[in-house]
């Protein structure tokens, strides 16, 4: 991989590779674009299957989080940080501690937060060795973890399709598939069943799936069978590039709109969803409840503050579609039109989706 091709093609600032021998630290933080403010994005720890992976997904999830921050109105840049190692075998307090000493180096340029497979206890952690770091304990005075919230903003974000698609943003007997039920995917498997929606859901971990459906009553569904049951919105909460060439044809839902950060593995499969007659909610316009929550610690941390703006992702996707309608464009384009001409009016923006 070609790293400074890739930092150059799509902007990014800093990319700092993080090794720590005694503890087993391997860590990648990618920092893209800080026009608005501080790189703001969580750490994600995962057992790649290859450094180069690893690589590709923290520069993905660091460049999705610029546009995420600035579509949310928020004063930050983005970032992201990816751990390599398995967070169910993996963990320790020396890992988390040297990584804190590495986030710590880049002196507030990048703020961290916990995301897949790291816990609110482990930024506990990480916050002993620096102060860069966000989504502590509500004990702690902090947010305590985003994921109700995050999945509080998915939930707002599909009733905004449902009103495009049915003319009721009522999910009431709407069948809605969860991919993924980890912090976030079960609480939106929680507030889905509050709605009245009719959830399946599925998960790589079969005890998530089980808390799901004993606490709420989705049903379960093998992670290979995700893709045969017709539904009314299909809700990836896992990882991302889920929508690709081979599940394309498999989809059978009227509105893509879920937690996972891109979603597309590349940007022809949202054309392909346009085509297809599928509403797409882009990722970092529904899912952008938890950044909202993490950010709202800068002001002194009120919940109910969070939740307001967390809520107004329902007009925020209702102005992405809004856009989309106007300049005949997928919602994925007017999404990144909609966060770029925010960080274009501040003086620095790599590229801007212009509509024909």
């Amino acid at each position: 991989m070609k790293i400074f091709e890739e930092m150059g093609r799509y902007g990014f600032e800093q990319v700092v590779f993080a090794n720590d021998e005694a503890s087993g630290l391997r860590a990648i933080i990618a920092i893209h674009d800080t026009t608005l403010g501080p790189a703001l994005g969580g750490c994600r720890m995962w057992p790649y299957p290859s450094e180069e992976e690893a690589i590709v997904d923290a520069l993905r999830l660091a460049r999705g989080m610029t546009y995420k921050n600035a579509a949310a109105g928020l004063d930050f840049g983005g970032g992201k940080s990816v751990i390599i190692g398995d967070p169910r075998k993996d963990k320790s307090e020396a890992l988390f501690r040297a990584f804190g000493r590495f986030v710590d180096t880049l002196g507030g340029r990048y703020l961290t937060a916990e995301d897949v497979g790291v816990s609110v206890e482990d930024m506990e952690i990480v916050h002993t060795e620096t102060d860069h770091v966000l989504g502590l304990s509500a004990a702690a005075g902090s947010s305590g973890d985003p994921s109700p919230v995050t999945a509080f903003g998915v939930v707002r974000g599909m009733k905004a399709c449902a009103l495009e698609v049915f003319g009721s943003d009522s999910l009431k007997d709407r069948t809605v598939v969860v991919q993924g039920a980890g912090h976030v995917g079960y609480n939106v498997v929680r507030y889905l069943t509050e709605e009245g929606a009719k959830v399946y859901v599925t998960d790589i971990y079969e005890d998530r799936v089980k808390k799901a459906a004993d606490d709420f009553g989705a049903k379960p569904v093998a992670p290979d069978k995700v893709f045969d049951i017709e539904c009314d919105v299909f809700c990836p909460c896992a990882l991302g590039a889920v929508i690709n060439d081979e599940t394309l044809p498999k989809l059978k839902c009227k509105i893509v709109a879920g937690a996972a950060n891109n979603q597309l593995k590349e940007e022809r499969h949202g054309d392909a969803l346009e085509d297809m007659g599928i509403l797409y909610a882009p990722d970092y316009i529904i899912n952008a409840g938890g950044v909202i929550n993490v950010a709202d610690e800068f002001y002194g941390y009120n919940r109910e503050r969070a939740l307001r703006k967390a809520a107004g992702i329902y007009e925020n996707v209702l102005r992405v579609i809004g856009i989309a309608k106007r300049e005949r464009i997928p919602t994925y384009k007017a999404a990144a039109w909609l966060a770029e001409e925010r960080i274009a009016k501040l003086g620095r923006i790599h590229k801007v989706y212009v509509p024909a």
